[in-house]
């Protein structure tokens, strides 16, 4: 049978050519996400909650141009999980990351891991959901954890993401401050002491950069793991509005990730110090930071 593009004119070939690089501009798209964490920012200062509010918050990420989200378990609370999962769909929103956590480190690892397995069954049915965020809770102001402590929490990690692997979803450890901290030994020691096909690395590269390690060692220590990228950035240590230059060389970044051949999610997560200067509207920051980012990651 003669293909049909042999008669195609000079002009339909100009259209064609044309879209491509959308084409490709659109497949790019799909793989970066949007954190809504600053959302509760917004509510809060507001003395309202973001449960009540998801509808909007989620129309505002479509309007910045978005079509996949990450959020936490506060959206997905077992009496909220139907509700904000069929608002999922209303606004063609895909889910691929949801973040949890708590405590791994002593005998309420137990709860934890129960908790985050109904987590990941309550919303496994989901399409598109690849992998669970998950957060180690820190102990009281963020003192050392022991190194009995830290063994304790690899083994669960481990056990964790095993299981997650059995229903088809994978567990990406995401880190603040605090595991940063002290040339990253929490961060470090469960990193090391978990296997590679269980335990997958979510970056957060500007909680790495304020618990004062230098993201670049980080990112290419964690390598292969890495299934999810937090993007944030300030200027003098203060949260920009908007992902933008800064602080951490998201440039570098983006370098580092190529030579990987990365082609995991690369998550906006805007959030406010009190310092930071607010000029736009949040989806007028979102959309800024989108943009930023497929910039910045063209070549991924």
């Amino acid at each position: 049978m003669p293909s049909r593009l042999t008669h195609l004119t000079r002009r339909d070939w100009m259209f064609l050519a044309a879209a491509l690089p959308l084409s490709g501009a659109a497949k790019k798209q799909n793989r970066i996400a949007c954190q809504c964490y600053v959302f509760e920012q917004q509510y809060a200062e507001r003395k309202q909650k973001t449960i009540d509010h998801v509808d909007d918050i989620l129309s505002d990420v479509v309007s910045a141009g978005y079509h996949a989200v990450e959020l936490t378990s506060t959206y997905f609370t077992p009496e909220s999980t139907t509700e904000s999962l069929s608002l999922l769909d209303k606004h063609g929103l895909a889910l691929p990351i949801a973040y949890i956590g708590g405590p791994m480190h002593d005998d309420r690892w137990h709860k934890t891991y129960d908790t985050t397995l109904a987590y990941a069954d309550r919303l496994k049915p989901h399409k598109g959901l690849e992998a669970i965020s998950f957060n180690c809770d820190p102990k009281p102001r963020s003192e050392a954890k022991t190194d009995a402590e830290l063994t304790t929490e690899a083994q669960a990690l481990d056990q964790l993401g095993k299981d997650l692997n059995q229903r088809g979803l994978r567990l990406l450890v995401h880190a603040h401050a605090p595991e940063i901290a002290d040339r990253a030994r929490e961060w470090r020691y469960f990193f090391h002491h978990t296997a590679p096909a269980n335990v997958g690395i979510c970056l957060d590269t500007h909680w790495v950069f304020r618990g004062g390690e230098n993201v670049m060692d980080i990112l290419n220590e964690a390598g292969k793991r890495i299934g999810d990228v937090h993007l944030r950035n300030s200027v003098n240590r203060i949260w920009l509005e908007e992902l933008a230059d800064g602080d951490v060389d998201y440039h570098a970044v983006a370098a580092a990730l190529k030579k990987l051949h990365y082609k995991g999610w690369l998550t906006v997560e805007l959030a406010w110090d009190t310092q930071t200067q607010r000029s736009r509207t949040l989806v007028e920051d979102l959309k800024r930071s989108r943009e930023y980012t497929e910039r910045v990651f063209a070549d991924l």
